[in-house]
């Protein structure tokens, strides 16, 4: 033990390890011996160990010395069971040394987070490409060439509810509208305003319902400001297809 405790204690942090000697007995004469004398003393001396040393943190070098005093402790104790330990202590104390303290992660080590697992569309919201409705191809062209349409060709059947076009790279779905509307009458104007907005709030209640986003495309700005003036959440585009 007084070998441990001589070899150890140069590499001891003294800013965390204090010495009491509750005895009397480690007591040195002069002040410049005292921190060393005093230190190895009362680790050299485990019977009066309890109580001396106080550890302030971790220190490694601390753990030897405390399966020393174990060490020591089961020694007088049980002296006949020593030699089949010694093998068994001196194992752990070479992994303990052999042990090196890990750096806090930085930054830059820690993984991205997993993104949250997708949730499966109900069936009724699966986009389902079918043929476009109508056979006006100028209105097909457009659909298929804005977004641009994912289903070339193709209407997307979702929810029971036909869109124009699914966006190629995004959840979109799409309703294009290519009226002459510059050319209606008021009457007729209002007239196409006040059904195309109902339509269009049913489709866009659908879209977001399964989970999709929604735009409109119209084929000009008057178009597009008659139908902000009567419902101004409307997402809308102005294309600039021609008929």
């Amino acid at each position: 033990m007084a070998v441990v405790a001589e070899r150890c204690f140069p590499v001891l942090d003294m800013d965390r390890v204090r010495f009491h000697d509750t005895t009397g007995r480690c007591t040195v004469a002069s002040a410049d011996a005292a921190a060393l004398g005093l230190g190895v003393c009362v680790l050299a001396a485990p019977e009066i160990v309890v109580g001396a040393v106080i550890v302030v943190g971790v220190v490694m070098v601390a753990v030897a010395i405390k399966e020393e005093l174990d060490a020591y402790e089961f020694r007088q104790l049980y002296p006949e069971e020593v030699t089949s330990t010694v093998g068994t202590r001196t194992a752990q104390r070479e992994t303990l040394a052999k042990r090196k303290p890990q750096p806090e992660p930085s930054g830059q080590d820690l993984l991205p987070p997993l993104p949250p697992r997708h949730r499966e569309r109900p069936s009724r919201c699966q986009p389902i490409p079918v043929p476009h409705r109508g056979g006006d191809d100028d209105h097909n062209k457009c659909a298929d060439r804005i977004p641009p349409n994912r289903y070339p060709g193709m209407d997307v059947l979702v929810d029971g509810k036909h869109f124009d076009a699914l966006q190629v790279g995004a959840l979109v779905l799409w309703e294009i509208k290519t009226d002459q509307f510059d050319t209606y009458s008021v009457f007729l104007r209002n007239r196409v305003v006040d059904d195309q907005v109902v339509e269009m709030l049913e489709e866009w209640n659908i879209a977001r319902a399964c989970g999709y986003g929604f735009k409109i495309g119209v084929s000009t700005e008057a178009h597009k400001k008659a139908l902000i003036r009567r419902d101004d959440s409307l997402p809308i585009v102005v294309t600039g297809c021609k008929r």
